[in-house]
């Protein structure tokens, strides 16, 4: 169960620094061609869902890796699912439909990276 943590979690840290990185660190313009939603959101609540994202990339990993709070993975992966929750509710009311399977893939990933979390209960 350890490994199958560290794949899963591994992985899905992997996805949210280079996504929320990407929300703190570029422009709306740079960010439209990939995240439509973007073009009606402040840029003050992009940048918050980016820093969200790595801080809770960051929560998977080093919690458990230094054995500190390591009860920290099992809340970062609850975040995740909350913010997919979040984003597939909010691609549902736009009309966007077509774009919900990285959700619905990322949703699932950090499901399962709760359940492979419990190890550190």
């Amino acid at each position: 169960m350890l490994i199958a943590y560290w794949i899963v979690a591994g992985l899905l840290a992997l996805f949210y620094l280079y996504s929320g990185g990407s929300k703190l660190l570029q422009s709306r313009e740079r960010l439209q061609p990939m995240m439509h939603w973007v073009e009606r959101a402040p840029m003050a609540g992009v940048r918050t869902i980016g820093a969200l994202e790595v801080l809770a990339a960051i929560g998977l990993i080093v919690p458990p890796l230094t054995g500190i709070a390591p009860w920290l993975a099992l809340a970062a992966a609850v975040g995740l699912v909350l913010l997919q929750i979040g984003a597939i509710a909010l691609h549902l009311v736009r009309g966007e439909a077509r774009q919900l399977g990285i959700n619905i893939g990322a949703l699932v990933a950090a499901a399962v990276t709760i359940w492979l979390a419990t190890v550190w209960l």
